[in-house]
């Protein structure tokens, strides 16, 4: 039995709109970045499902990219996030906008 592609993208809907809530509640910047990363996960299982649906790799070709991209955002967002606590000893990212020439 096969799964339907309207159910891929309801899930992918719903770890979108997750994420999308987490980004825009949160103050906290470790829970900005897995934000992100729960919508950059929505936007692979859409590539996926659709790849899947046409019978081509295009789309999981298109994940992998997706994947190596969000370990560079995390390799970046750490960087910034030790920034913050060490000048701030807070990971609020509402304080970053103090942090000027």
């Amino acid at each position: 039995m096969a799964v339907s592609p309207q159910f891929y993208l309801l899930l992918s809907a719903i770890v979108f709109c997750t994420g999308l809530f987490g980004i825009l509640v949160r103050r906290n910047a470790l829970m900005f970045l897995m934000s992100v990363e729960l919508m950059l996960n929505a936007a692979n299982i859409n590539f996926v499902a659709f790849s899947h649906y046409y019978g081509n790799l295009t789309g999981q070709v298109f994940s992998l990219f997706v994947i190596a991209l969000a370990a560079a955002e995390v390799a970046i967002g750490i960087g910034i996030i030790l920034v913050l606590y060490r000048n701030f000893d807070d990971i609020d990212v509402t304080k970053a906008t103090t942090m000027r020439w």
